[in-house]
């Protein structure tokens, strides 16, 4: 694949939105927004919906729901950007992300919510990883630290006005909103990335793994169905448990027979023999699972228990996660000056 962009690469060191490259950048950031925000602003909103639609044993599910159409699609957009290109492909997930949102905007009851919720992450499933492939192809390495910067500045305003806008909504009564505040970032993000972005694809045979695809997304399906189900929906010890997790392993297992013998896997099994690999994808799904733990269950505390108001829980929530952002723009430059480890020791000695 031959990108129209990068050749500003290796002409021109400028990294900002007045270079020859920033309009590109500026569609990376909105794109990446989109998942930013909505990554946090629903948490603040939670208590609201619930006395509308009922549920609330089923809230986390809005959640779930979310990471799970985004988890199970992403393998599969990264497979697609490098047969078809970036662009129509990050064009598709702002699309569906948009019809998503606007479904979520009308929903009537809690599951007609949470499957709409996995219509957003399917969209998110392509947004994220193919903004950030984006930059991969049009910045070198080095000028990726200052990038950096610029992204993480998209995670640290919304990390602000995410949960804050959430409990305006909510206190104003149009929770609504919260999904519908996506319609305008979507189309003029959509609109900057047709206008700017532009590449040209070198159109080789390529075959995609469909069939590792779907045993990958069904299996994880399973799985997650079965954690989120034992204990609250069925007994952990009952036949749908018990059906639930031996369906996700057997399927699994079937992945992995199907990406050994695949010509171009969907997920290569190459990268679990890497230790760096593994070991940071270890750490990411545990400050995932703690991030996201307290993002969706604080609002719900201090509104439910503390009986404050949303704006409050949206603040407070704001603080949280306002540290993650401001480190991450300061890591691109510690990692290329003193490698991989030296910075999250230090992290973790603070």
């Amino acid at each position: 694949m031959h990108l129209d962009d990068s050749e500003a690469v290796g002409s021109s060191t400028a990294v900002g939105f007045r270079s020859e490259r920033g309009p590109v950048l500026i569609a990376v950031m909105l794109s990446t927004g989109l998942v930013a925000i909505d990554s946090t602003v629903l948490a603040t909103a939670v208590p609201t919906i619930v006395g509308e639609l009922g549920g609330f044993d089923q809230f986390p599910w809005l959640f779930s729901a979310y990471l799970l159409g985004q988890a199970v699609t992403t393998p599969i957009y990264a497979k697609l950007s490098d047969v078809f290109g970036r662009k129509p492909v990050l064009l598709l997930g702002i699309g569906v992300f948009l019809l998503g949102s606007i479904l979520c905007g009308v929903a009537w009851n809690m599951p007609a919510l949470i499957v709409f919720r996995a219509v957003q992450g399917i969209g998110a499933g392509a947004v994220q990883p193919t903004a950030m492939t984006i930059v991969g192809d049009i910045y070198t390495l080095a000028e990726r630290a200052r990038v950096q910067g610029y992204l993480a500045s998209v995670w640290a305003i919304s990390s602000v006005i995410g949960p804050t806008l959430g409990g305006v909504f909510s206190q104003w009564g149009i929770w609504r909103g919260v999904f519908l505040i996506n319609i305008p970032l979507c189309l003029i993000a959509g609109w900057m990335l047709m206008r700017h972005y532009h590449e040209s694809i070198e159109h080789a045979r390529r075959t995609v793994d469909y069939l590792g695809a779907m045993l990958l997304a069904v299996a994880m399906t399973a799985l997650i169905l079965g954690i989120l189900g034992g204990g609250q929906t069925w007994p952990w010890a009952s036949v749908p448990s018990i059906a639930a997790f031996a369906t996700g392993v057997i399927l699994l297992i079937g992945f992995v027979v199907v990406e050994r013998r695949a010509g171009e896997p969907i997920l290569p099994l190459w990268v679990f023999s890497r230790r760096l690999l593994l070991t940071t994808t270890i750490v990411a799904v545990g400050v995932g699972a703690i991030l996201m733990g307290l993002t969706s269950y604080v609002p719900t505390y201090l509104e439910g228990s503390l009986r404050v108001q949303p704006v409050v829980a949206g603040l407070a929530l704001a603080a949280l996660t306002i540290g993650w952002p401001a480190t991450a723009s300061a890591a691109g430059y510690f990692y290329l000056r003193w490698g991989s480890r030296r910075p999250p020791r230090w992290a973790r000695s603070s």
